[in-house]
């Protein structure tokens, strides 16, 4: 999305938003091949699908993973939470006595954040 141009893309922004909402990776394919053949020959839009012709293998990946996962494993939303909480255990500390102390750290954030997962699937806390 940051290499579209900023006017004129929503046709584009719908057919890649088709695009990954799609329910079956052959779905996604043909998608992605309409959405080519409707704005190869558009030069403004070149540097997006070339970027979405690298990476498409990629970002499709969490496809091959059950269906019940999809929205936990399509974003990053919750690996970005994880490392704001060890960021935020790491700037109370500062400086690290060795490598095995910060492994510590990142292992004892590891274990809470597991810890408190397992606790809400169960319905232990709220």
């Amino acid at each position: 999305v940051d290499k579209l141009p900023k006017k004129d893309t929503e046709a584009f922004r719908l057919q890649l938003k088709r695009l990954f909402m799609a329910v079956t990776v052959e779905d996604m394919r043909a998608f992605k091949e309409d959405l080519f053949t409707t704005f190869t020959d558009q030069p403004k839009f070149e540097k997006a699908l070339a970027t979405l012709d690298d990476g498409f293998e990629d970002t499709i990946q969490y496809m091959n993973e059950p269906v019940k996962l999809h929205p936990h494993i399509r974003s990053t939303n919750s690996l970005e939470r994880l490392n704001q909480e060890v960021r935020r255990r790491e700037r109370v500390i500062r400086i690290f006595p060795n490598t095995q102390s910060a492994f510590r750290l990142i292992g004892a954030v590891l274990m809470q954040q597991e810890k408190t997962q397992y606790s809400q699937k169960k319905g232990l806390t709220k």
